[in-house]
């Protein structure tokens, strides 16, 4: 229903003040201006018209000069029906003698406050207005004319800022787009040669299956066609070719293993085709055991991360993670988001990176052979074994099997051992436990803590090799997964 508008009430605010009289003004005398007759006489050429004021003369309603406002006492005199300063207000006590101000009396607080605020608000609001209201009578005023200062130049970037590392990062990212049948994919990569060869992850380039086409973007807007050149799937690691370039800019490759927590990192990359965005944070956990799932139901990778709470979005997959020299420490690959699918509680800040250490020697087996090697320890597990195990005793990955003449074998590992640690690295499932093992190399040598027979002992593993031509999976409905970006 509409309703009819309220009337607006009389303004609670004093009266303005009056202006302040001129000395050099007489006072007004009775009979100083009198109002025309009913036959009043038509003006001499020159002369203003019936109720128009002469030359100098005040409007209608407007007071004389050094005159208070229409309505409004002389200055000096009390205003009609309000007490005078000296006089006591009915209803309030009357102050004790020596204690009343002379002069004009003050509003009560309350009102004053209001009143404070009501011209600060104006003045704040009307900030212009109120400079050309004070311009002097008779003079012309225009509205001020904004200006733009001059241009200040930046101070050149400096290697240690956000501001360099984003600027280095993104003369060496590459936006990806694969079409296929189901649709496009975007992801982002790394330039590693000027003639166009770029890391990138797994899932971007195989996301649309066989049969799709890849382009990407370099730094110059120009588009191009690109091929793959092989694949990691345990590592979600890709490298592609883009064909017909040249002169790209190759990105400064760092180390991960000196990392530190807490150190600050830049995100570069396209989520949601956005093209170089930038992000920046830190560096939030080291080693951390990344189960990443496609969302289809199949079942996740597991492999070693980078935890960090730079925002990683869709789109920023195999984007790179730099250090503030600009230098690549990661490739961006997932982000975990809670139960934000299924309508649960909502997680941020959890983005994955693959080390730098670790792709580095991938995309080189990629780069000269076309395939990837993979560290094998020789020995299955049972996520089941292993939860059934930490309840009566400290967890760790629970071996159900061993390889016969395998690295494990030869170390004597055997079934039914609880592999609770690997190099200094703490381990409470079994998927803790692949993870560990694809961050090594293969043909490395390292030392493991076994619990056996209820007690713990260290023993050498030299690690085996196999191509890497599939994931390395655990069951998807036992292990928290992150979602691929």
């Amino acid at each position: 229903m509409t309703h009819p508008t309220p009337p607006v009430p009389p303004s609670s605010f004093p009266p303005p003040h009056p202006q302040q009289p001129n000395p050099d003004q007489p006072d007004p005398q009775p009979g100083d201006r009198e109002a025309p007759g009913p036959q009043a006489a038509q003006p001499h050429p020159g002369q203003p018209g019936p109720g128009q004021p002469g030359p100098g003369q005040p409007g209608p309603g407007q007071p004389r000069p050094g005159h208070p406002y229409p309505g409004q006492p002389h200055p000096g005199q009390p205003h009609p029906g309000r007490p005078n300063a000296t006089q006591p207000i009915p209803g309030y006590p009357t102050p004790p003698p020596g204690s009343q101000r002379t002069g004009r009396r003050s509003a009560t607080p309350i009102v004053a406050t209001a009143l404070i605020a009501g011209l600060l608000g104006g003045a704040v609001a009307l900030g212009g207005q109120a400079v050309l209201d004070h311009t002097a009578v008779g003079t012309s005023s225009t509205a001020p004319t904004l200006t733009t200062a001059a241009p200040t130049p930046a101070a050149p970037s400096q290697p240690g800022s956000i501001t360099y590392a984003a600027q280095a990062a993104s003369k060496y990212t590459a936006d990806i787009q694969v079409t296929g049948a189901q649709g496009v994919a975007v992801g982002s990569g790394i330039v590693l040669s000027q003639d166009g060869y770029v890391l990138t992850n797994n899932h971007v380039v195989s996301a649309l299956g066989s049969g799709a086409t890849i382009s990407a973007t370099t730094a110059d807007q120009n588009s191009h066609p690109a091929t793959v050149v092989g694949t990691a799937p345990s590592y979600d690691l890709a490298v592609i070719k883009l064909g017909g370039v040249s002169g790209l800019t190759p990105a400064p490759i760092g180390s991960s293993a000196d990392l530190q927590v807490g150190e600050q990192v830049v995100a570069v990359g396209s989520p949601e085709s956005l093209s170089n965005t930038v992000t920046s944070g830190i560096i939030s956990a080291l080693s951390r055991t990344v189960t990443a799932g496609d969302g289809q139901g199949s079942q996740v990778t597991v492999y070693n991360g980078l935890q960090t709470d730079t925002p990683i979005n869709p789109g920023n997959s195999g984007g790179p993670l730099v250090n503030l020299q600009g230098q690549v420490i990661g490739v961006n690959s997932a982000v975990d988001t809670g139960s934000g699918a299924s309508d649960g509680v909502q997680a941020f800040g959890l983005g994955f990176a693959i080390p730098i250490d670790t792709a580095s020697r991938v995309a080189n087996e990629l780069l000269h052979n076309g395939q990837a090697t993979k560290p094998v320890l020789g020995v299955t597990g049972s996520i089941a074994a292993t939860n059934a195990a930490a309840t009566t005793q400290t967890s760790g990955a629970q071996i159900t099997d061993v390889q016969a003449n395998g690295p494990a074998a030869a170390a004597g590992l055997s079934s039914g051992d609880v592999i609770t640690k690997v190099g200094d690295q703490r381990i409470s499932s079994y998927a803790d436990l692949m993870a560990a093992v694809l961050g090594y190399s293969p043909g490395q040598s390292v030392p493991l803590t076994v619990r056996s027979g209820g007690s713990e002992h260290t023993v050498t593993v030299t690690l085996g090799s196999v191509v890497d031509t599939e994931q390395t999976t655990v069951p998807q409905s036992t292990l928290p997964q992150r979602g691929l970006h």
